[in-house]
C-alpha cells in the first residue's frame, strides 16, 4: 500500500522526534518517497541533516526558503503529497491544528493538503487526558483525520501513563492497514438513519428525544470514506450531513418511515441508528395550545414500526442492522429486538450511562448477531465506533 507513495512526514517538537527517524527508514524500506517537514522545536531533538540522509530527499524546515520552479513550496508538498504522518504530534500542535492556525511550514501545508493525514500524539499522560486536549483530539477526528492512539508505559518525563508514541512499525502497520480498507466498501450502498424524530403537538410544540444523531452521522461519514454511496436519512439533528453523502431530511417518524421505504429496495445495507418516537398525538392541534388549564391530555397514538417493517421485506443479500437503546435489561432487550425484527446484528447501548448514547462523544455498546453470538466494545469515540461497525459488518457479510 505504501510503494510508489508520497509520504510527507511532519516531526514536531517532542522526545519521541527520534523515533521518527526510524519511521522515516521503515516507510523508505517500504517503497515510500519520504518528505519531511520539522517544526522549529523539533530541531532541538534531531537534525534535519539526519532525515535528509535518511530519506534521500530535502528537508523542510521553514516556510522563508527561496522559491524554486515557481512553486510555493507548502502549496507544491500538499499537492505532492499521497498521504502525511505527523509523528510525533505534541499537545501544542494539536491546538493549533484544531483551531486551523498556519503559522509555520507544517500547518500551512496540512491545512492545503487534500491527502489523508494520521497523526500520533505524544505527550505527557496529564497533558494527553486533559479535557482541552481530548477536545482537540476530537475536532481533528471530526474532520477526518487518522487518530492513532498513544500507547501506555514508561515516559521521558518519569511517569507511566498513556502518552507514548507508538513504536516506528506499529505506526506504518497502522497506516497500511488504514489505507487498505479505505475503498473496501466501493460498489455498496448503505442507507443510514440518524437522529430523533419531532411528533407535533400543535403549530409550536412537539414529543421528541435526546438524540442528538451523532452515532447515525458518524457511520454515514464512515462509510463514505470507505467508498460506500450513502443516503442519509435524518431526523432533526444540529449537526452538519457528511460531505458527499445524499441526505434527506425528515420530521416526523411518519415521514421517516415514507423516505425509507421509498430507498430501501436499492441499498445493500441498512443502519437504523435513528431514534424513532413510538407514539405520535392523535389529535394534533391547528393553532397553539393556550396556557389556560392547569392539566391537558394527550391521547398518544402508536407510531408504525420502521424497522419491524424493514425486516419482513428484507430480500436476500441484504444486511439489517438496528440499535437498541434500553435502560434496562440491555441484553434481554436487545435480544428480543433482533429476533422479532428478523436484523443480522443489533448495537445494544445503555442510554443511562453519563459516556454513552444519546447526545455524547462516546459510545459503549454490545453487539449481538443473529447467529447468537455476542461482542462486547470497549469505550470509544462515535467516529471510532462506526469504523468498527463497518470492518464487522463487512466480515459478517463476507
Amino acid at each position: 500500500m505504501l510503494k510508489g507513495k508520497n509520504v510527507l512526514l511532519g516531526v514536531t517538537g517532542g522526545i519521541a522526534a527520534y523515533k521518527s527517524v526510524e519511521l522515516a527508514s521503515r516507510l523508505r524500506k517500504a517503497g515510500a518517497s519520504v518528505h519531511v517537514i520539522m517544526t522549529r522545536g523539533a530541531q532541538n531533538f534531531v537534525t534535519p541533516l539526519t532525515f535528509r540522509e535518511i530519506t534521500g530527499n530535502p528537508v523542510t524546515t521553514t516556510m522563508w526558503g527561496e522559491v524554486t520552479n515557481h512553486n510555493v513550496e507548502h502549496i507544491a508538498l500538499a499537492n505532492l503529497a499521497d498521504l502525511v504522518i505527523v509523528a510525533p504530534a505534541t499537545a501544542n500542535f494539536i491546538v493549533k491544528c484544531a483551531m486551523g492556525m498556519a503559522d509555520d511550514m507544517l500547518t500551512t501545508t496540512l491545512l492545503a493538503t487534500k491527502a489523508p493525514i494520521f497523526f500520533a500524539p505524544a505527550m505527557n499522560s496529564n497533558m494527553y487526558d486533559n479535557q482541552l486536549t481530548q477536545r482537540n483530539l476530537d475536532v481533528l477526528i471530526e474532520n477526518g483525520w487518522n487518530f492513532i492512539p498513544p500507547e501506555s508505559g514508561h515516559l521521558a518525563c518519569g511517569v507511566e501513563g498513556v502518552g507514548r508514541m507508538p513504536e516506528p512499525a506499529d505506526i506504518v502497520d497502522f497506516v497500511r492497514f488504514t489505507m487498505a480498507f479505505a475503498a473496501d466498501m466501493l460498489g455498496i450502498k448503505v442507507l443510514v438513519t440518524a437522529a430523533g424524530t419531532h411528533e407535533p403537538i400543535d403549530p409550536v410544540r412537539y414529543i421528541g428525544n435526546r438524540s442528538s444523531g451523532k452515532m447515525g452521522y458518524a457511520i454515514a461519514e464512515a462509510a463514505k470514506k470507505r467508498g460506500a454511496e450513502v443516503i442519509l436519512v435524518s431526523g432533526p439533528s444540529a449537526l452538519t450531513p457528511p460531505e458527499g453523502v445524499e441526505f434527506i431530511s425528515v420530521e416526523s417518524a411518519e415521514e421517516m418511515r415514507e423516505a425509507v421505504l421509498e430507498r430501501f429496495s436499492e441499498a445493500d445495507l441498512i443502519i437504523k441508528a435513528a431514534a424513532v418516537a413510538d407514539y405520535h398525538v392523535r389529535d394534533v392541534a391547528d393553532q397553539k395550545i393556550k396556557k389556560n388549564e392547569d392539566e391537558i391530555t394527550l391521547v398518544l397514538k402508536k407510531n408504525p414500526d420502521i424497522l419491524k417493517e424493514l425486516g419482513e421485506k428484507k430480500r436476500g443479500g441484504q444486511i439489517l442492522v438496528g440499535f437498541a437503546a434500553e435502560t434496562q435489561n440491555l441484553l434481554e432487550n436487545a435480544k428480543a429486538k433482533l429476533e422479532k425484527k428478523n436484523l443480522d446484528m443489533i448495537v445494544a447501548n445503555d442510554v443511562s450511562r453519563k459516556d454513552a448514547g444519546f447526545n455524547t462523544d462516546t459510545n459503549v455498546v454490545k453487539l449481538l448477531y443473529k447467529n447468537g453470538t455476542m461482542e462486547e466494545l470497549p469505550i470509544m469515540t462515535k467516529h471510532k465506533l462506526a469504523d468498527e461497525l463497518l470492518t464487522k459488518i463487512l466480515h459478517m457479510k463476507n
